[in-house]
């Protein structure tokens, strides 16, 4: 996963990543929010689920200390991170304000 992860940090276009957990319910919520956040913008950025249980490793380099985690990420740098439940809205405009 490590060197997919890296090209993909690194592409062209930003990558609005949803660090997220199985047994998390908060995540569960977010996740129907995060699939409309990528029919909008999916465009623009690509938007991916990483399972932090199975993906620890990047959890840790990433300092994912609860969940759900948003993190957003252009030319291989963290340029918005956020924790909790959002809204739609509140997701796509601090997207399209970093991007």
């Amino acid at each position: 996963m490590k060197g997919n992860f890296n090209k993909l940090i690194n592409g062209e276009k930003p990558v609005l990543i949803d660090f997220h957990a199985e047994w998390c319910g908060p995540c569960k919520m977010l996740a129907p929010i995060i699939k409309e956040v990528a029919q909008e913008i999916g465009e623009k950025v690509r938007v991916i689920k990483i399972d932090i249980d199975q993906n620890q490793a990047l959890a840790q380099r990433y300092q994912v200390r609860g969940v759900p985690t948003l993190a957003l990420f252009k030319d291989g740098e963290i340029i918005w991170r956020e924790s909790g439940v959002k809204t739609k809205h509140q997701i796509v405009s601090s997207v399209e304000e970093n991007i």
